[in-house]
């Protein structure tokens, strides 16, 4: 009787290395969906407050409970006006994307000398007219945009975050029209997300510090006494090639990793934050007095921390064209007691 292979399934995935920290707390968005139906930026951003339950009428046919109540997660953004501050135009070439030219507005808030020097003199005008003439050159037009946290209540910071957005439209010179049209105005998040549509979350998760290898990866705790440590993998590969694999489960960084997650449905966008806040507010974040999206589940990510909407990359095929009904959102205490 020969030697029996023992098989085992692979402990954690490999589909999220490397697991460093991310570069900063705003996620970075790398691919933009093809949206061809009007000129639109083509997502939002807001922080994260905390989550809450929702009682809906179930209306996909497809489920068990059709025409049913049933109780859902919800995750609540307090989404605050974002101020459009920049137009700015990038032509493809052999290496990718290349910045060929911006307009700013003159009149910049003041907050944002946190972030870089505002110039003086800017002449608003004259770096609209300078893109108008290139717009052969352009392939894709994007809209640099700002929060503003002091409108959040529960974020206890003034420095606003700024980030693009790509325009989405038919053509260059209808994408440059909108982009003139709200350069320099608030955009809220009703005139951007529909009640009903699907959006993917960017955020940076919870970061949970340096871990070991059994809450990093998965893996099994060694039998008692088999060798001189319990809570570490036993074997770290084999003796060629002559270095530890990247495969091999490892200590290091867990949390605070980049992640999209993909089709989150937009159950309701208000305009008075006060109607969802929970009684005492939510934990470690405080009253949503102003704009807020409701989406369908969990998201990545602490209280507080920015989360990047976008418009769905891949939506689902078949979808339930109707909103499901909401019967009631809970707003009962979340402190505990």
């Amino acid at each position: 009787m020969g030697h029996r292979k023992k098989h085992a399934p692979k402990r954690g995935s490999l589909a999220y290395l490397p697991r460093k920290r991310a570069a900063r707390p705003i996620g970075r968005i790398r691919n933009w969906p093809e949206y061809v139906e009007e000129p639109i930026i083509l997502g939002f951003a807001g922080y994260k407050a905390g989550m809450t339950h929702v009682v809906i009428m179930d209306n996909d046919p497809n489920s068990p409970f059709y025409g049913h109540e049933i109780v859902k997660p919800v995750t609540v953004i307090d989404a605050p006006p974002m101020v459009a501050c920049a137009i700015r135009a990038y032509e493809q070439t052999p290496y990718g994307l290349r910045a060929v030219g911006e307009a700013w507005i003159s009149n910049l808030n003041k907050d944002l000398r946190r972030v870089f020097p505002i110039p003086k003199n800017y002449d608003t005008d004259k770096a609209l007219e300078k893109l108008e003439d290139n717009l052969d050159k352009i392939d894709e037009l994007r809209l640099v945009i700002h929060t503003q946290p002091r409108m959040a209540s529960g974020v206890p910071k003034k420095k606003p975050d700024v980030m693009e957005y790509k325009i989405g439209g038919k053509t260059i010179e209808e994408q440059f029209e909108y982009a003139k049209s709200i350069l320099g105005n608030e955009i809220r998040v009703r005139n951007v997300l529909r009640e009903g549509s699907f959006v993917d979350v960017i955020a940076v998760t919870k970061g949970k510090g340096f871990q070991g290898v059994i809450a990093r990866w998965g893996v099994r705790r060694k039998q008692h006494k088999s060798r001189k440590t319990v809570r570490e993998v036993a074997a770290i590969g084999s003796w060629h090639p002559a270095r530890v694999r990247y495969t091999v489960p490892r200590a290091g960084q867990m949390g605070y990793h980049q992640r999209t997650e993909y089709n989150k449905l937009v159950l309701k966008t208000g305009e008075n934050g006060q109607e969802i806040t929970p009684l005492g507010g939510f934990p470690r974040y405080g009253i949503v007095r102003g704009d807020y999206v409701l989406l369908l589940g969990s998201c990545p990510g602490t209280v507080k921390r920015l989360i990047r909407l976008r418009y769905a990359i891949r939506p689902p095929k078949e979808v339930v064209k109707e909103l499901p009904q909401i019967i009631y959102i809970s707003t009962s205490s979340k402190q505990g007691k």
